[in-house]
């Protein structure tokens, strides 16, 4: 028969009872903070609006940048000259001796005589130049059998036929100058009545407008087109 095991005595509660207060003073191992989740960017919530109900804004040009023309240098009357024209006839006037003449002789027979004649041969000049420029044409109709030279050649022809294109229509404005001399208009602005002006003329013959006309019509034409 079996001894009986021995029982392990109980351990008393006292020892129990001290030992508790030592396992509260310990200090608790440190958690690991868990990072908090980010939070996800909070969804745009504009609306584009409806093009219905927007008033779209109107267009807004810039102003053309308006460059002031140069003010031309007034022309000094020589006062030696002033008399030369009652001697002279047109063919043997100069330009400075047609500018010193006085202002109460603007347009005067002599005068006008003397802007006919400039006209004449400034339209004699352009007709003899488009005779020139058919004959040249005429000449050079050899077909060129190098590339490069021909391309230069015809580079010439465009060139010299745009020059007679814009003297064809100073031709007309020259016919219309001559016309206003045989009825006695030559040398007044079409829009002001005020005359134009000897040195103007001189440098323009076919000029129908005064200097601050012209000016004016050129200030338009840039801010609101022809």
């Amino acid at each position: 028969m079996k001894p009986a095991a021995a029982k392990t005595p109980a351990e008393p509660k006292a020892t129990l009872a001290k030992a508790a207060p030592a396992l509260a003073k310990r200090p608790s191992p440190p958690v690991a903070k868990t990072a908090a989740p980010a939070k996800a960017p909070a969804a745009s919530k504009k609306i584009a609006p409806s093009l219905a109900t927007t008033p779209i804004p109107p267009k807004i040009l810039p102003m053309p940048t308006v460059v002031a023309a140069p003010v031309p240098t007034p022309v000094k009357k020589d006062p030696r000259l002033a008399n030369n024209w009652k001697t002279k006839t047109a063919h043997e006037l100069t330009d400075a001796e047609v500018i010193a003449m006085p202002d109460s002789e603007y347009m005067n027979d002599k005068q006008m005589a003397y802007f006919r004649l400039k006209l004449v041969q400034l339209k004699d000049d352009i007709l003899a130049n488009a005779g020139e420029t058919t004959e040249h044409l005429r000449e050079d109709t050899v077909v060129v059998p190098d590339p490069a030279d021909r391309a230069t050649i015809e580079e010439e022809h465009a060139l010299e036929l745009r020059t007679r294109d814009r003297e064809r229509k100073l031709l007309k404005k020259i016919e219309q100058s001559i016309g206003r001399i045989d009825a006695g208009d030559y040398g007044y602005c079409d829009e002001t009545g005020e005359p134009i002006g000897v040195p103007r003329l001189l440098a323009r013959p076919t000029a129908t407008l005064s200097l601050e006309a012209q000016q004016r019509r050129e200030l338009k034409q840039k801010m609101f087109g022809d």
